[in-house]
This record gives C-alpha cells, sequence and structure tokens, in this order.
C-alpha cells in the first residue's frame, strides 16, 4: 500500500493560505499522509503551513501578484477564473479543501478529484444577503453588480460540482448543503481537533 501511494503523484488544493484555522489544519494533515504532495492555492501570505513543522513550496495563481493582493477579498470576482488557471494535469488524484472556489479545479477523466468540503460558497447561496446587507451593498448600481456577481459565481459553483468524483464533507449539517446545492451525497468526516490545546480542570465539584 506504501508503494502504491509512493507511486501515486497527488495534487492538494486549498482556497488561500491567510491564517492557520480549520481548512489549513486539514490540508496539514492531507499533507501528512501525502507528504510528497504538490501544493495549490489561489494566494499564499501565510508560510509557513504549520502543523509537524511541515515546509511545502505552494503554486499559486496570477492574483498572488496582482496589487493589494492580501486583500484577497476584493478580487473574489476573479478567482474562479484563478483557480482554473492550476495546471494539475500531472497529479493522479487531487484533494481539494474547498469553502470557496478550490473545489473547480480542472481536472481530467483519468484523475480522481475527491474534494473535502467546509461549506459551500456561503455568500453566493445561504447568506447572500446578509452578505449583501452587512457590505452595503445591497442597494444602488453597485448592489446591483454584485448580485450579478454572486449569481454568475452560484451557476459556476454549481457547475464545477460535475468535476468531483468524490465529495467529503466535514459534518452531516455540510453533507446536507452538499446535497441542496449540488444534488450529490457526501461521506462525512470530521476534522482534526487538537484535543492537547484543552486544559483539564481537575477541580472536584459537588452537586446536591
Amino acid at each position: 500500500m506504501n508503494l502504491i501511494k509512493d507511486e501515486l503523484k497527488v495534487g492538494i488544493v486549498a482556497d488561500w493560505f491567510i491564517t492557520y484555522a480549520g481548512s489549513e489544519k486539514v490540508v496539514s494533515e492531507f499533507i501528512k499522509v501525502f507528504p510528497n504532495a504538490d501544493l495549490y492555492s489561489v494566494v499564499d501570505f501565510y508560510r509557513p503551513i504549520t502543523g509537524g513543522n511541515l515546509m511545502i513550496k505552494i503554486e499559486t495563481t496570477f492574483i498572488q501578484k496582482l496589487p493589494r493582493a492580501k486583500k484577497y477579498q476584493a478580487y473574489l470576482p476573479l478567482m474562479p477564473f484563478a483557480i482554473e488557471q492550476l495546471d494539475v494535469s500531472k497529479e493522479n488524484i487531487v484533494l481539494s479543501s474547498s469553502h470557496a472556489v478550490s473545489k473547480g479545479i480542472l481536472t481530467g477523466p483519468d484523475q480522481l478529484h475527491i474534494s473535502y468540503v467546509h461549506s459551500p460558497i456561503r455568500y453566493a447561496w445561504d447568506l447572500q444577503h446578509q452578505y449583501l446587507r452587512e457590505s452595503g451593498l445591497d442597494h444602488g448600481l453597485k448592489g446591483i453588480l454584485a448580485k450579478w456577481i454572486l449569481h454568475k459565481m452560484r451557476m459556476w459553483d454549481y457547475r464545477t460540482a460535475n468535476g468531483v468524483d468524490h465529495f467529503i464533507a466535514n459534518s452531516h449539517f455540510i453533507a446536507r448543503r452538499i446535497k441542496k446545492v449540488y444534488g450529490r451525497d457526501a461521506d462525512v468526516i470530521y476534522p482534526p481537533v487538537d484535543v492537547d490545546s484543552f486544559t483539564l480542570n481537575n477541580q472536584k465539584r459537588i452537586f446536591i
């Protein structure tokens, strides 16, 4: 099994690396299983990826080099196009850790694409109205443009679900959302939890 794993070329795709949070921790676990994997992302402004002191080169998109790219949210309309420009054709297996656009990576018929989904794009689906309202984009010409962009993003997001061979959800709630949004079933694998970060309370409590 290890020989087969070593011979396989694995690509890991993430949305972006800005902080070390839930989706990044999942990527770290992927890398522990496939230490020779190639890593791809829209942008990378957080290095190294911690978790076993993992150091790995990340191939990023053209957005990385755009002005004020650290304000990556401003380039959201370009991200579907950007993620499709990453060339993963050399990989046998593609693992995407997605809460935005990474599941839209382009793969071929001879490649296996497994997408671990933390959530469909919330601001394009069920939280669209809240997102627009909180951003002040729920009225006027800017509001119309923002709604049109999110409409296009929903269409792209739905279509790219066809490029995923197998969905994994991080909870049963997300599995239900995947079913509702994409019409696809998903297995549930809970994300890793750092139990060492919890402090045990050894104080005895007496209940009457």
